[in-house]
């Protein structure tokens, strides 16, 4: 059996990091943030707790991680090219594919927006929000998005107000889609369709 190649290692290492941060979502946002110990998570990713401080030096640290995945995940379809314009079909796609991460992995959002709900954690992610990705920057092309429809939409128009509209659709429909009954007749594609034609 030939030695394990530095690749392997990394693989091996990453999905580690991937079974510990699954641990830890599920605790966190079933039990609690500060309720969740170290020894909790290690115990339920089935390593040893010094172990664990290997790859998460401390909670916050993972919580951290955590965090900062979700939103990567989340804004990686955010002006694709790296422009830094967001084109009208640019806009769809993103709406379209944050649908289909919700869709794809209604479970593992529904524990995250449980762990966003936690007062504590609130304000974790409020001190720390300039470390999880360039949000100023999303905020910037969205607006600039928006001014741009001041051109065909009739007098009166308020971009900002209609940008917030549109954050505060897509994290209601996210919300409502996660927590919804998958008993619940949602009407999932027909509610993007309605979302992209509102705000495209």
């Amino acid at each position: 059996m030939s030695p394990r190649t530095k690749k392997q290692y990394a693989d091996i290492r990453e999905e580690k990091r991937a079974l510990i941060m699954q641990s830890a979502l599920e605790h966190f946002s079933l039990n609690g943030y500060h309720a969740t110990t170290i020894s909790h998570i290690a115990k339920h990713a089935g390593i040893s707790k010094g172990l664990m401080y290997n790859y998460f030096p401390s909670k916050e640290e993972l919580l951290k991680e955590i965090i900062r995945k979700s939103v990567d995940e989340m804004y990686q379809y955010f002006d694709p090219d790296h422009d830094g314009y967001l084109s009208g079909d640019e806009f769809e796609d993103f709406v379209l594919r944050i649908a289909e991460l919700l869709k794809r992995k209604k479970a593992v959002w529904r524990l995250f927006f449980r762990l966003l709900m936690q007062e504590d954690v609130q304000k974790f992610f409020t001190e720390n929000e300039n470390q999880f990705r360039d949000l100023p920057g999303i905020t910037a092309m969205l607006s600039e998005y928006f001014n741009r429809k001041k051109e065909i939409k009739p007098p009166g128009y308020d971009p900002f107000l209609d940008m917030n509209m549109f954050i505060i659709t897509l994290k209601g429909f996210a919300l409502t889609f996660v927590f919804s009954d998958d008993q619940y007749d949602f009407r999932f594609d027909d509610v993007v369709k309605k979302i992209i034609e509102q705000y495209k």
